[in-house]
């Protein structure tokens, strides 16, 4: 505190003292007051929070449950959708026919079908080899590969679960040179 004079009169005036940030209390701490009706307004509060906050999580919870099976639902009326489009394919009868030639193999009188059996992906090269139109021979030489084959079926003690998981003598992994 500071006195200064004037008129004959000493006056007190009050300078502030800067004080560090960490040590000063907040400003709104110091001018909190609390009453009868705050104390009473937030106890309130606590326990409307407490009453609420199950009821809230089970809101939730049904909320979720609720969006998982509208999608189930959106799901089950696409399928529909698509069954229906099929059973409308059905009663076309170029449709049936079409079928009828491709899953069951039938033909009409006259015609001729041919069956190729294996997979359609079209052509394997050996090794990514270029496929040749030219005739080739077979580089395996395939008597002695069947003689190795009747030769290890007559002589062999082991079990035909056994046999599968060996692998055969012109395989690469079996170790012979060809």
């Amino acid at each position: 505190m500071a006195r200064v004079r004037g008129n004959g009169r000493d006056k007190t005036v009050r300078v502030p003292v800067a004080m560090p940030e960490e040590s000063r209390p907040a400003a709104w701490l110091r001018n909190f007051r609390l009453s009868g009706f705050a104390l009473s307004l937030l106890l309130l509060i606590v326990a409307a929070l407490v009453v609420l906050a199950p009821n809230l999580k089970t809101l939730v919870v049904q909320r979720q449950q609720i969006a998982e099976l509208q999608t189930q639902v959106d799901d089950a009326k696409s399928a529909v959708t698509d069954l229906r489009g099929e059973v409308d394919r059905w009663k076309d009868p170029a449709y049936i026919e079409s079928q009828a030639r491709n899953r069951l193999y039938y033909v009409f009188p006259g015609d001729i079908s041919y069956l190729v059996i294996g997979e359609a992906t079209g052509p394997k090269t050996a090794d990514d080899q270029p496929i040749s139109d030219k005739i080739q021979t077979t580089k395996v030489d395939w008597m002695r590969s069947l003689l190795s084959s009747v030769y290890t079926a007559g002589l062999t003690q082991a079990t035909p679960a056994q046999l599968d998981t060996v692998p055969s003598p012109t395989s690469p992994a079996a170790g012979t040179g060809g």
